[in-house]
């Protein structure tokens, strides 16, 4: 590694999560992160990869994200043109282990390689002030203190945690203006935050900053078994495409415990930077109202929306759905083609609740999307009957279906944009707008998209059985398991 390279910050966007206080929007199978909700064309995971871009400060960054959502990160990193390494976590075991990874990773280049934490759900209003204290943090971190970024409070809010800053650090570190931890505070009721205001807390970003050799020691101090099991699953670790698998086996043991806990409260080198930049973990739809641009009447409007004598509210509408409310003041009114949510600003964290008890009853709306994003493209059902099942495909140019056949259903495939390569029982058509194919029970079959834009078809399923583990996958080029 040169001495350029050294001074530089390594960035690790942790990318799991589901975001079900966001629910109906944000959902198990394409959580917040990966949804324009803040700004009206890119992610909020885009809009954190494109804050990392300042080449003279940053590293190329790493991303730690479930593999379900490896094809996700891949596409929308690409969308902002943006190369980041990619770490598989084979299930999820909380923040402790992935910083873990994220320390033992950077280590391997340098051992005292400075390595920065970020959530790849939050938005901040202002990059250059962002980046600027990530370069103040540093000075800090470079001489072995683990900091974190602490936002300066705008009002008394009780979803976050907070910090009670001690004495500035000596030298250096301290003229940057950055203060030893006194101690952390978990969320208060709104009594309590007002006075942790007023004594001068901070909210804590969950960003943070170290050395890689520091974390390790201070894991390797208080949280041995994360440690370990990090290390036994960096080490197996197996490629696959573009992406590094963590082992399944060795990440598993690893106690799901939050880096906050597990390090951050125990260690005696932990430190903080207050920083003033416009920050919100957008948690709740209230949250989302809070930093959204709103009208005269306090309104923030999102899609076909249209309010009358309607207050303070936040209307979100996805698609083509028009959604129109009138006489209400304070309320959160989602809608989605499959899915709509009506509440009030101050209970939208007890959306979180409701998405649980959807998954009691076993309503398939709670997790899953009726658009499902798939590494080929993407389709959506139109409609579900006893025997049959109708869906819109869209695959990308280049894109490939596995090799596969069904032993319940077959299919017809009618396209409407584009050309189709089609393969049934060894033999390839090629199939244009307005025409069709079919592909009986037990056929092995392929779809392909050889144009330049995208092929959009209509699929009809008749059958016994219709659904998605009703796939033999017999080659499939994106190593995966499921169709």
């Amino acid at each position: 590694m040169t001495a350029t390279e050294h001074n530089l910050i390594h960035p690790v966007i942790l990318c799991g999560g589901s975001g079900t206080r966001l629910w109906p929007a944000s959902r198990e199978s394409h959580p917040k992160q990966f949804i324009p909700l803040a700004e009206v064309d890119r992610s909020s995971f885009q809009a954190t990869a494109l804050r990392l871009t300042d080449t003279a400060v940053f590293a190329k960054p790493t991303v730690i994200t479930a593999q379900e959502a490896r094809f996700t990160v891949g596409e929308q990193l690409a969308q902002v043109s943006v190369a980041a390494d990619i770490l598989l976590e084979p299930q999820r075991r909380d923040s402790a282990a992935a910083v873990a990874v994220a320390a033992l990773n950077a280590a391997h280049r340098d051992p005292e390689a400075l390595v920065l934490i970020l959530a790849a759900d939050h938005v901040v209003g202002d990059t250059p002030a962002f980046v600027a204290a990530a370069r103040a943090a540093a000075v800090a971190a470079r001489d072995g203190s683990i900091m974190t970024l602490g936002i300066t409070p705008t009002a008394p809010a009780t979803a976050y945690g907070y910090i009670q800053m001690g004495d500035p650090l000596p030298g250096a570190a301290g003229a940057s203006g950055a203060h030893a931890i006194a101690r952390f505070l978990e969320k208060p009721d709104a009594a309590r935050a007002e006075g942790l205001i007023a004594e001068g807390a901070l909210w804590n970003s969950g960003y943070f900053l170290f050395r890689a050799d520091v974390m390790l020691d201070e894991l390797r101090a208080h949280a041995p078994a994360v440690l370990e099991a990090a290390e036994q699953a960096l080490a197996r670790a197996s490629r696959d495409l573009d992406f590094v698998r963590l082992d399944p086996a060795a990440f598993a043991q690893a106690p799901k415990i939050s880096i906050d806990y597990a390090v951050m409260e125990r260690t005696r080198r932990s430190g903080v930077l207050p920083v003033r930049f416009p920050w919100s973990d957008i948690g709740t739809w209230g949250a989302l109202w809070e930093i959204s641009e709103q009208d005269g009447s306090g309104n923030a409007l999102r899609g076909r929306a249209a309010v009358r004598d309607t207050r303070n509210s936040l209307v979100h509408s996805s698609g083509d759905i028009l959604t129109a409310v009138v006489g209400l003041d304070d309320v959160v009114v989602v809608t989605t083609p499959d899915a709509v949510l009506v509440t009030t600003r101050e209970a939208g964290s007890e959306v979180k609740a409701l998405v649980e008890d959807l998954r009691a009853r076993g309503e398939p709306e709670a997790d899953a999307h009726r658009l499902i994003y798939r590494p080929w493209g993407s389709y959506q059902r139109i409609d579900i009957g006893a025997r049959f099942q109708v869906k819109r495909i869209t695959v990308k140019p280049d894109g490939r279906l596995s090799l596969q056949k069904h032993y319940h259903r077959a299919e017809h495939w009618v396209v409407v944009r584009g050309t189709a390569e089609v393969t049934v029982d060894g033999t390839v058509t090629l199939v244009h707008e307005n025409e069709a194919i079919y592909l009986p029970i037990g056929c092995v079959h392929r779809l392909v998209n050889p144009g330049k834009i995208p092929l959009e078809l209509i699929e009809v399923q008749v059958g016994s059985y219709t659904g998605e583990d009703d796939i033999v996958r017999i080659e499939d080029v994106y190593g995966r398991d499921n169709a």
